[in-house]
């Protein structure tokens, strides 16, 4: 008989029982895997479509919120330009403006004149026409042709003379009636005094041959009255020319408070009246008061 075979040792033994296993079970693992693939792969399709009825497991949160987050880097802004406030100011007052200095006025002069070259139509509605030349001291930084555009305007005035009828007036070149000359206070001492008055250095007169302003009054004004030189001069002509058209005497206040009578020798005093540079007030009544003997 042949030899009986060799009973196999342990190696062998577990060979030959894998070989010994069935066919079927060599094919149920791929087929289980194959199973746990496809049922995986479902459900991971469901979630991606987000059609299934499977939300996001606690697995997926976790693992969400476990990410950190890509870091982002903003662009760089430019900061707005501000225009600062400024800050308030006060305005600071203007200082008042300064006096204009006076006139400076020559003591005496050449005693010659310069006539003003100009005539103007006349003026007023009645009484004789008395026609007047307008003459001024050489050397006194006065124009002649500017005061006789002055005295043209004063006897005009709406409350002087003329206007009511105490004469008309009218400035010419020549064949004058009389004359009305602007003279230092030493040549309108020496005209004044020729026909007997005193005018010391300050005063006006009237004479034989018309009207001596002392540039002193014509410049300055008055120390007594109550506005500029310009309106005194208003009383200076209205003043010299009442004598001229017949008013000899002269006039004084005639009650506290009332405007002094242009006849009134303001510049001596107003005893309680209130200066006043014409004949006539607003309301068009002459203004007069007591003679004065």
């Amino acid at each position: 008989m042949g030899k009986r075979a060799a009973a196999p040792t342990g190696r062998g033994r577990r060979q030959s029982r894998r070989r010994r296993r069935s066919p079927l079970g060599r094919l149920a693992l791929p087929a289980l895997a194959l199973v746990t693939l496809a049922l995986g792969g479902g459900a991971a399709l469901a979630h991606y479509n987000g059609t299934g009825d499977t939300g996001p497991t606690d697995a997926d949160a976790k693992a969400a919120g476990s990410r950190t987050p890509e870091p982002t880097t903003a662009a760089p802004t430019t900061p707005k330009a501000t225009t600062p406030t400024p800050a308030p100011t006060t305005a600071k007052p203007k200082p008042p403006p300064k006096p204009k200095p006076k006139p400076k006025v020559p003591e005496s002069g050449p005693g010659t004149f310069e006539a003003a070259g100009s005539s103007g139509a006349p003026v007023g509605t009645g009484g004789t026409l008395r026609r007047y030349r307008v003459q001024v001291e050489d050397g006194i930084d006065v124009s002649a042709a500017e005061a006789a555009a002055e005295i043209e305007r004063i006897l005009a005035h709406p409350r002087g003379w003329a206007a009511h009828g105490r004469g008309r007036f009218q400035l010419v070149t020549e064949n004058a009636d009389f004359v009305i000359r602007i003279a230092t206070p030493k040549t309108a001492d020496r005209l004044c005094l020729a026909v007997g008055l005193n005018t010391h250095g300050e005063l006006n007169c009237e004479t034989t041959q018309g009207v001596v302003v002392n540039l002193k009054r014509w410049l300055l004004g008055s120390p007594t009255f109550t506005g500029t030189p310009a309106e005194y001069r208003h009383l200076i002509i209205n003043h010299e020319v009442g004598h001229e058209i017949g008013i000899r005497t002269h006039m004084t206040c005639s009650g506290a408070g009332k405007l002094a009578p242009v006849m009134m020798q303001q510049i001596k005093g107003l005893k309680g009246c209130r200066s006043n540079a014409y004949p006539y007030d607003e309301d068009g009544s002459y203004i007069e008061g007591p003679i004065v003997p």
